[in-house]
């Protein structure tokens, strides 16, 4: 049984990456079972709408249920829930908009997305995937994570996704400590192209970084003549807000 849900799990892991539907041959492959075994899954999956297959091309994408998991998840998120208003803040004050993230294996979710406050088109970004490194919001995160978990994803597969991005860990290494020394990331078109990002973490009860919080915008404004005083101090001072929220001040205040 523990095998067959790890199997399952494997699947809607692969149709949840980047190709929109698959054939349960190209699914075999991608997790490297048996094709009847992938569809025996698939069946059963399907008879939950956990997935739902096309009938013109046959081949299976998720299905609406997993919609309903992800809804859940968010509204149960606690650092999403407390972040609400101060995200709200944050964009109002800086014109920008504002991002909360937290650590997803080798990735940062976007659990929270504030539109920049104006008219322009802007795309919602909850349930993104961001890889850690090619983001100020990862940056925030990982500087303060165990030392071994941070060894560990430094170990891991840094993907170049614009010719910006940092993947050597050594690269890497100096800039998480320099993250941990003033408490700022800041990412300069690592993951888009024309885009920077600017993020603090965020603490829990327990005083270790459950997420970060950013503003993120084009590069032109966000680091014109480098990162702004004031939108650092911004993303500082509500980063520290919703750490209290989160009851980091409550560990702080019983060490005293």
């Amino acid at each position: 049984m523990i095998q067959s849900v790890r199997r399952a799990a494997l699947i809607l892991k692969e149709l949840a990456s980047e190709a929109p539907r698959l054939g349960v041959t190209e699914l075999a492959e991608r997790v490297g079972l048996a094709k009847a075994t992938v569809y025996g899954l698939l069946r059963a999956l399907e008879s939950e709408d956990l997935v739902e297959r096309d009938p013109a091309s046959g081949k299976y994408g998720l299905g609406p249920a997993v919609l309903q998991f992800g809804n859940a998840f968010l509204d149960n998120h606690e650092l999403r829930s407390r972040s609400l208003l101060w995200a709200d803040s944050l964009a109002t004050r800086v014109m920008e908009a504002v991002r909360v993230g937290v650590l997803n294996g080798p990735n940062v979710l976007i659990v929270h997305h504030v539109f920049r406050p104006d008219d322009s088109v802007q795309i919602l970004e909850v349930g993104a995937s961001i890889p850690w490194h090619a983001c100020a919001l990862g940056k925030a995160i990982v500087a303060y994570a165990d030392p071994s978990h941070r060894s560990e994803l430094l170990r891991g597969e840094l993907v170049r996704l614009t010719g910006r991005t940092v993947t050597d860990p050594a690269a890497i290494e100096l800039a998480l400590e320099r993250v941990s020394r003033d408490g700022i990331a800041v990412e300069d078109q690592e993951a888009i192209i024309g885009e920077a990002e600017i993020a603090a973490p965020v603490f829990g009860n327990l005083g270790t970084a459950v997420g970060a919080i950013s503003v993120a915008g084009p590069v032109d404004r966000l680091l014109k003549d480098g990162p702004s005083p004031r939108t650092v101090a911004a993303v500082r001072e509500t980063a520290r807000g919703l750490s209290r929220d989160m009851g980091a001040g409550r560990l702080r205040a019983r060490a005293r």
